[in-house]
This record gives structure tokens, sequence and C-alpha cells, in this order.
């Protein structure tokens, strides 16, 4: 007997392997991907400038990227003794203002070369919920717990949000137009907007990107997270404590779906001698010196050399 429905996927006409460069930009659940793939120790770089939940933002920091539009002073304020910029999130606030436009720089010409060179780019959108500052008129990607009443709180229209997938999609294709670009949507439930208002939101995200694929190239795939999420694992024991984000049992079983469709097989008998390593290496021994234990720590370490002349790119 069949107890659950699961979700067909199809293979990816592009799949992740050793070989790839792979960025990850978007909201928290886009972390919790990357984190897997540095886990499995594949080329990956995670949300350069922190989480961002949604489209407009998202493209706005890839536009900034490509073009490598650098900050200056007028990007940048402060507030409660730090100085923010509205384009990226707080992990990079910082209280001397020098040093966050020297930061926000470097990390836009990285970004820039990261997304040059990548064979993948993973986008998770989070929310069509957006802030727009009443002062300049523009969306934020954070807010920075400045007062509520300097902003607009919007919802993206489907035909918004269509347009700014398409223009990631061309940002993107302009530099490194084989590229693959994997999207989904963030499976997290953003309650705080309201239960139904964070149902309108995914569906006018999922709304969008589906009318965008509809004239787009095979580079462009879709994975769906929130799907999983609603339909396979529909139950309260796949959330975390808050009920709101997916819990650890809940990621493992939507990475292994994602790793079934979207990761090469060759990659897959590396990818099971990685998570030996890494499973030695939180090995916890008795006693340390033991002539046991000395002998194991070797092996690991052979192990370890062997991996890393084969994969120059590998570090543990």
């Amino acid at each position: 007997m069949q107890f659950r429905t699961q979700i067909p996927i199809s293979k990816s006409n592009h799949p992740l392997d050793y070989n790839s460069k792979i960025v990850s930009l978007g909201s928290c659940f886009a972390e919790n991907m990357g984190d897997k793939f540095q886990y499995f120790k594949f080329q990956n770089t995670i949300n350069p400038f922190g989480i961002i939940f949604n489209p407009v933002s998202i493209e706005k920091i890839i536009q900034k990227a490509i073009n490598t539009v650098l900050f200056t002073e007028k990007d940048i304020f402060f507030h409660n003794e730090r100085w923010h910029c509205f384009d990226v999130h707080s992990d990079l606030s910082n209280p001397n203002k020098e040093d966050l436009l020297a930061s926000l720089n470097a990390l836009i010409k990285s970004t820039n070369q990261q997304i040059s060179k990548s064979t993948h780019i993973i986008i998770t959108y989070g929310t069509s919920w957006v802030y727009r500052n009443i002062e300049s008129d523009s969306i934020v990607a954070n807010c920075h717990k400045v007062p509520q009443k300097q902003f607009k709180k919007e919802l993206l229209s489907v035909e918004g949000t269509e347009k700014s997938v398409a223009n990631t999609i061309k940002l993107i294709h302009a530099v490194n137009p084989n590229c693959t670009i994997i999207f989904t949507v963030s499976p997290v439930r953003h309650i705080k907007d309201g239960f139904v208002e964070n149902q309108w939101s995914k569906s006018n995200i999922i709304s969008a990107l589906h009318k965008t694929f509809d004239c787009q190239l095979s580079t462009i795939n879709y994975f769906p997270s929130y799907e999983i999420m609603m339909d396979e694992l529909r139950d309260y024991r796949f959330y975390a404590e808050d009920m709101l984000h997916p819990n650890q049992v809940a990621i493992d079983y939507i990475w292994k779906r994602f790793m079934e469709t979207t990761i090469s097989e060759t990659a897959f008998p590396t990818m099971e001698e990685v998570e030996r390593i890494q499973k030695s290496l939180s090995h916890k021994p008795f006693d340390p010196n033991s002539e046991s234990h000395l002998k194991f720590e070797s092996k690991v370490r052979e192990k370890i050399t062997k991996l890393e002349s084969q994969y120059s790119f590998m570090k543990f």
C-alpha cells in the first residue's frame, strides 16, 4: 500500500558534479542546501550578501555584481550604532563606515567572478512581500530594524515577479550564457505576514516562475522544494520547534530528492567517501592517545590526502 504521494521530478539535463562551480542565493533555505554542498565539499558559494528573500532584491544585487556597481556612501546609513545597507543582510553591518564599504565592494568583485565562472546558480525565493523605503522609493532587502513608518509593505504581482525573474536570467546569461540556473521556492512559511498572505505570496512566485519558464532555454530548471514540503512531508513532525522552518529530517529528505535528480551519479562515490571522512572527523574517542585511535587518525589522514590530491579545491 502507498501511504503518501511522491512528487515526480525529472532528472536535470545539466547535472552537478565535482567539476561544477555553484553559487547559491536567496532565502535561509538556500543556506540549508548550501550547507549540504559545503558538507560534501562541492565548489560552492553561499549568499555572499547574506540572506535575501524577495526576487527584486536578489535581482538588484545580481545586477550590481555583474556590472561591478560599487557601493558608495549614499548607499549606506547609520542606525543603532552600526552602518547598514538596505541591499544586504544585517550580518554584514559594521560599526565602521569605511570597513563596511570596503567589505561590500570586495564582495561585489568576488561575486562578479563567481557568477561569471559558475556552472550552476541556485536561486531560492522566500516571499513576494516586500518593503519599500518611502524616502528612496526603492524595495529593500533588509529593514535593519529601522522604524516601520519609513516603509510601505507591498505584495509583488505575478507580472512584477515574472519581470524580475526574466531580468535575473538575462543578467546572468549575458556574462555566462551556458550557466544552468535552478530556481526553487523556500518551504519556510512566512506566517508573520499571515496564513493566507503567505500562501498568496508563494503562489505569486510559483506562477511567475512557471510563466517565465514557458519561453526559456533548457538551462533553466525548477526544483520543487516547497511542493515537497507541502505534499510529501505534510506533517508537523517535519517542522522545527517554531513550526515554520523545516527540521533537519525534512532538510535531509529534500536534499536526497535534489541529489537524486540534480547531481550526477558519477559524483556519488566521492560524496560517500567525503561523508565517511566527515563522520570520522566528528568521532569522539574514549582515549585520544590510544594506539587504536592513533591508527584510526592515520587512516583518516590518508583518505583526506588522497581526496585533496584528486580535488585541489577540497579542504577538510
